[in-house]
C-alpha cells in the first residue's frame, strides 16, 4: 500500500500547487516505472498513456451544441464550479466536466445498471449480470424516460449526455483512464455514448442498496431453522419509542386517518385482505430458497452501500433561535461504503443571472453520471437527506407449475424476456427472465436453487411441490418513478412548500429529507412510494399464490409524516422511527434503525440549548466527530464490579476504569471494549445462529435442536460452517443488537447467556460468567492482532480503513492494487456511534462503512458554510486530486464552501472556459 498510513498523512493546509503537483509527477514516475518493469497484465504503459488521461482545467476548449460561453472554476482541490446562461449549457457543461473527472467510473456503473459488467471484466461477473438484467434497472430506466419524467427533465438529461459525449468524442479507452489500458482496452475499446438513461439507471442502483428491510426478511426466515418464534422476537426487538424519539414528534399526524382514510388503491391490483401474520407454509423450500438468495445478494456489487446492510446517515437542522448566527444551520453526513472515487462528487451550478431561460443557483453533493446536485443549497434553502428505511421490498414464496405460476387456485404463465449477456474474451451467454405478478423470480438467477425449489418439501399448508418453488421479489423501484424529475425540482425550490412538492416526486428510494430556509424555516418531511398490504406487515416473506398478501396500494403522499417548525428548534434524523407507531394508522416499516445515534444527536443539541448556549458551525462539526459509545456506558460498569482472578485480563480490565467511553483512534481502552462487545456477541448469540448467518468459514459443533443453551449429553452434535462473507454476517453489532443486550440485562438468567464449555473451561449459565468469559477471550484476541503489552494497544490499530478502487482495486494485479488503492489510516468512532465508522462484530474490526461526506450548511451566510469528502475530485490514481481531501477527512476538519460570485472567484485556482 502507499505509505499514507496515519491520520497525518496526505495533503497538508497550505501547502502550495507546486508541492501538489511534484506529488502527482512522483505517483506518475512511480507508475510508469513499474509497468515499464512489464507487470500490469502484460501491458506496456508508455508515459504518453499514463499523462493522456489528465483533463484540462485551464485555456479554452469548443463544445459542439453550446449556445453560448460556459466557465468552469476549479479550486484547489479541484472542485468545479460551473457558470453559464442557460439550463441546457449549465448541464451540458456538467456533463463533460463530470467525464473529464470521473468517466471510468461513470462507465463501470452504467454497465453494473445494465447487466453489462462481463463487457468489461470478462466471465467472473457473468452471474452478476444474470442477476443485474432479472431485476432490469435499465429497463424500468428506460421506461421513466418514455412515460413518467417531464419534458424539461428529459431535455437536461439529453443535456447532459451531450456534454459527456462531447468530452468521449475521438478519444480512446487510453485517453480516458488508466483502468481501460490495464484491462487491455488501450487498442480496441472505445466507449459507447451515454445515454439519458445511463442517468437514470443509477438512480435504481442506488435505491437496491437502500431498499429498506430486505435482508432482516431473509435472516429471521433463515432463523427458524435452529430458533424459535420467541427466540427470534428476542433478537428483533420492539423500537424503544420512550427512550429513543422518533423523527416526528410533532407533526400534524393525530388527523391523519379521518382526513385521509384508507391508503390509495388506486394503482392497485389485488384484492386485498385482512391484516395478519404471515403464513408458515414454507418449510424447508422456504429456508432453502433464502439461502441460496442471500448468497447471490452478497456477491452482488453495490452502488453505494453494503447490500443494504449498515446503511445509515445523520442528518439535522437547528433553528435560528438556537444558533449564533440566528438562522438555521443544517448538518448531513451520510454513512455508506468507502469507496474510491467517493461516490459523491462536489460541484456548483450556477446561472450568472436566474431567470426562466436559467433557472438554477445550486451547489452541493451529486453523483457522476448524473445532472444536478443531490444534497446541498442554493440560493433559498438547504437540505440533507438520511435513509428512512421503509419497507418497499416483499419477498414472495412462489408455486411454480410447467410454464407457469399458481396464483388464487389457477395456473398464470409467466412474463418472459431472453437476455443475451455478452462476456469479454469468451461466448456469449442467453437467460430466461421469468416474472409473476409478485415480480421476477430471482431464484431462477441460481441453479442450485431450482434443484431445492423441485426437491424440497413443504408443510401441508403449502400446494403440491410439482415444478418446485421461487422466491419472487416485489419492490417500488421496479416500477417507473419520478425521482429525477424531484431531483431538478429540489434543485431550484425556493420555500418550504415548493420544496415539499418536489420531494413528493422522490419517490424510489424513499428518504428522510430535513429543510432550512434563509427565511428562519426549517422543516422535515418523508417522501416516497410506500406500499399497503392486506395481510402480513413485510418483515417475513410470504407465499405468493395467495391473494390476500398482494399490496393493496400506497399511502397516499398527502399522509406521510412531516414537521414544520417545531416548538423544540431542531429536528434530527439518523434512521431511528420515523413516527410512534401508535399515534400513524399506516405501516411505514417493522425494521427501524434503534435510535441510538438520532438520540445521541438529540441529546447534545438539547443539552447546549439547556446550557443557554447558541449553536455554531463549529459545533454542528463537533458534535459529526462524536465517538461515544452508548452500549459501553451499559456494559462497562458491569465489567468493572467483576472479581478477575487472571492478572493479565485484570490488566486489561483496569484500562476501563475511568475510561469516557469515547472511540478515539489512540484509545486502548476503546479497544479492549470493543473487542469484549464483539466477544459477549459471539458467545451469547453468534454461536447460536444458524450457519446461513455466521461469518463462511468459522466451523462450530452445535446442536440440531430448537435451543439457544448448552446441548446435554443426550444431544448429537454435528459440524457446520458458516457461509457468510465477514461484512454481512450477523451479529453484526448494530444498534439492534444494543438492544437485544439491554433487554436481556434485566435477566441474567435468560438462556441466551448460558454456553457449553469448551476443553478445560466450565460453559456459562449466567450474564456474570459469559461476561468474563468475554473479557478472557477479549484479552488474548487482542494480545494475538496487538500484543502482550497493553500500552501499545489503541483502537485504530484494529479499526483501519483502505480504500480500494471498486473494481481493478480489488480483483487486479498486485501493482495495479498498489498504483490504484489508497491506506490504511487508523479511525476513530465505531458502529452506531454519531462518528459512524462501522463496523462488524461478527468478521473483524475492519471499517466496512463510514460517513461518506459531511456538510454543515450556514443560512445565514452561505459562504461560511463548511463541506468535505471521503476522498477528492478526480478518479484519476496519479491526479493531485484523487484523496487529497481523505487527511482532512480523517482529522474531522471541513474545507471552506464558497456559493457567491465573489468567494468562488477569491477561491479560484483555474479557469477553464468552454466555448460554442
Amino acid at each position: 500500500m502507499p505509505p499514507n498510513t496515519t491520520a497525518s498523512s496526505g495533503h497538508k493546509p497550505g501547502k502550495s500547487g507546486r508541492k501538489k503537483g511534484r506529488k502527482a509527477r512522483l505517483l506518475v514516475l512511480v507508475l510508469v516505472l513499474a509497468i515499464i518493469g512489464g507487470i500490469a497484465y502484460g501491458a506496456y504503459w508508455s508515459i504518453s498513456t499514463v499523462r493522456a488521461s489528465l483533463p484540462q482545467t485551464t485555456g479554452s476548449i469548443t463544445l459542439d451544441g453550446l449556445s453560448g460561453p460556459v466557465d468552469v472554476k476549479r479550486d484547489s482541490y479541484g472542485i468545479p464550479q460551473i457558470y453559464a446562461s442557460s439550463d441546457e449549457d449549465l448541464f451540458m457543461a456538467q456533463g463533460y466536466v463530470q467525464a473529464q473527472d470521473r468517466f471510468y467510473e461513470m462507465d463501470v456503473r452504467r454497465h453494473m445498471t445494465s447487466g453489462r459488467l462481463s463487457e468489461m471484466f470478462g466471465k467472473g461477473q457473468v452471474k452478476n449480470d444474470e442477476f443485474l438484467r432479472t431485476l432490469g434497472w435499465d429497463r424500468v430506466a428506460q421506461k421513466e424516460y418514455d412515460t413518467t419524467l417531464s419534458a424539461s427533465t428529459k431535455k437536461y438529461l439529453q443535456a447532459y449526455a451531450k456534454g459527456v459525449n462531447a468530452y468521449l468524442k475521438g478519444k480512446d479507452g487510453k485517453d480516458i483512464s488508466l483502468e481501460y489500458a490495464a484491462l487491455g482496452f488501450e487498442n480496441d475499446y472505445t466507449p459507447q455514448k451515454w445515454t439519458p438513461v445511463d442517468s437514470i439507471a443509477w438512480l435504481k442502483a442506488m435505491a437496491w442498496d437502500l431498499r429498506g428491510n430486505m435482508q432482516d426478511e431473509i435472516d429471521r426466515a433463515l432463523m427458524t431453522t435452529r430458533l424459535g418464534p420467541q427466540q427470534i422476537a428476542d433478537l428483533y426487538p420492539e423500537y424503544p419509542y420512550s427512550r429513543n424519539q422518533p423523527i416526528v414528534t410533532e407533526g400534524e399526524y393525530n388527523d391523519y386517518t379521518k382526513t385521509f382514510g384508507d391508503a390509495d388503491s388506486s394503482t392497485s391490483t389485488s384484492t386485498g385482505g385482512t391484516t395478519g401474520s404471515t403464513s408458515s407454509s414454507s418449510g424447508s423450500a422456504f429456508t432453502s430458497q433464502l439461502s441460496g438468495l442471500s448468497d447471490v445478494l452478497e456477491d452482488l456489487p453495490t452502488a453505494v452501500g453494503v447490500n443494504g446492510q449498515g446503511i445509515g446517515s445523520n442528518s439535522w437542522v437547528v433553528a435560528g433561535k438556537n444558533t449564533i448566527t440566528g438562522k438555521p444551520l443544517l448538518a448531513n453526513d451520510p454513512h455508506l461504503e468507502a469507496s474510491l472515487p467517493s461516490v459523491w462528487y462536489q460541484m456548483g451550478l450556477h446561472c450568472r443571472a436566474v431567470s426562466s431561460k436559467c433557472q438554477y443557483d445550486v451547489s452541493g453533493y451529486t453523483f457522476a453520471g448524473m445532472p444536478g446536485v443531490i444534497i446541498g443549497h442554493n440560493q433559498n434553502i438547504a437540505w440533507g437527506m438520511t435513509n428512512s428505511g421503509v419497507d418497499t421490498t416483499d419477498l414472495y414464496l412462489e408455486k411454480l407449475s410447467g410454464d407457469g405460476y399458481l396464483y388464487d387456485g389457477k395456473t398464470k404463465p409467466f412474463t418472459t424476456r431472453t437476455e443475451t449477456i455478452k462476456v469479454a474474451g469468451g461466448a456469449s451467454k442467453k437467460i430466461v427472465v421469468r416474472e409473476t405478478n409478485n415480480g421476477p423470480l430471482l431464484s431462477d438467477r441460481d441453479d442450485e436453487l431450482v434443484k431445492v425449489g423441485k426437491k424440497a418439501t413443504v408443510d401441508t399448508a403449502a400446494p403440491d411441490r410439482g415444478d418446485g418453488y421461487g422466491i419472487a421479489l416485489r419492490w417500488t423501484a421496479e416500477d417507473p418513478g419520478t425521482t429525477m424529475d424531484a431531483v431538478f425540482a429540489i434543485d431550484k425550490a425556493s420555500n418550504w412548500t415548493e420544496f415539499r412538492a418536489a420531494a413528493t416526486k422522490f419517490d424510489v428510494p424513499s428518504q428522510n429529507l430535513v429543510y432550512a430556509d434563509t427565511k428562519n424555516n426549517i422543516g422535515y418531511t418523508l417522501p416516497g412510494k410506500i406500499p399497503t398490504r392486506g395481510k402480513g406487515d413485510g418483515s417475513l416473506p410470504v407465499p405468493g399464490w395467495d391473494p390476500k398478501y398482494d399490496w393493496t396500494g400506497y399511502i397516499p403522499q398527502a399522509a406521510l409524516p412531516y414537521e414544520f417548525n417545531p416548538k423544540r428548534g431542531f429536528i434530527v434524523t439518523a434512521n431511528q422511527a420515523v413516527i410512534d407507531k401508535d399515534k400513524y394508522p399506516y405501516t411505514l416499516t417493522t425494521d427501524w434503525g434503534y435510535g441510538t445515534r438520532s438520540q445521541r444527536i438529540t441529546d447534545l443539541i438539547q443539552s447546549k440549548i439547556d446550557g443557554g448556549g447558541k449553536i455554531s458551525t463549529d459545533d454542528m462539526r463537533q458534535m459529526q466527530l462524536d465517538d461515544s459509545s452508548e452500549i459501553a456506558k451499559l456494559i462497562v460498569p458491569k465489567l468493572l464490579k467483576l472479581d478477575i482472578d487472571d492478572p493479565d485480563v485484570r490488566e486489561a480490565q483496569k484500562l476501563l476504569e475511568g475510561w469516557d467511553y469515547t472511540q478515539d483512534a489512540d484509545s486502548a481502552a476503546a479497544a479492549y471494549f470493543n473487542s469484549v462487545w464483539r466477544n459477549i456477541l459471539k458467545l451469547a448469540f453468534g454461536n447460536k445462529l444458524p450457519k446461513e448467518l455466521r461469518v463462511k468459514g468459522q466451523c462450530l459443533f452445535v446442536t440440531p435442536v430448537d435451543t439457544t443453551g448448552p446441548a446435554d449429553e443426550t444431544n448429537q452434535k454435528v459440524r457446520e460452517c458458516g457461509e457468510r462473507d465477514a461484512d454481512e454476517a450477523q451479529p453484526d453489532g448494530g444498534d439492534r443488537w444494543f438492544e437485544v443486550v439491554r433487554k436481556l440485562m434485566d435477566d441474567p438468567t435468560n438462556d441466551w447467556w448460558k454456553t457449553p464449555k469448551s476443553g478445560n473451561r466450565p460453559g456459562a449459565t449466567t450474564m456474570n460468567q459469559l461476561f468474563e468469559r468475554a473479557m478472557i477471550d477479549a484479552r488474548w484476541e487482542l494480545t494475538a492482532k496487538l500484543g502482550k503489552d497493553i500500552d501499545t494497544w489503541s483502537w485504530g490499530r484494529l479499526h483501519r480503513l483502505f480504500l480500494k478502487n471498486q473494481t481493478l482495486g480489488t480483483e487486479g494485479p498486485g501493482i495495479v492494487q498498489y498504483i490504484l488503492n489508497r491506506g490504511p489510516w487508523k479511525l476513530s468512532g465505531g458502529e452506531a456511534t454519531v462518528n459512524a465508522t462501522g463496523w462488524n462484530a461478527a468478521g473483524g474490526y475492519g471499517v466496512v462503512w463510514v460517513p461518506s461526506m459531511r456538510m454543515v450548511v450556514n443560512l445565514d451566510n452561505f459562504d461560511k458554510s463548511k463541506w468535505i469528502n471521503l476522498t477528492g475530485a478526480s478518479g484519476h490514481a496519479y491526479s493531485a486530486h484523487y484523496t487529497d481531501q481523505t487527511s482532512k477527512w480523517v482529522n474531522g476538519e471541513l474545507l471552506p464552501w464558497s456559493f457567491s460570485s465573489k468567494a468562488v472567484d477569491d477561491s479560484t485556482s483555474d479557469t477553464l472556459v468552454l466555448k460554442p
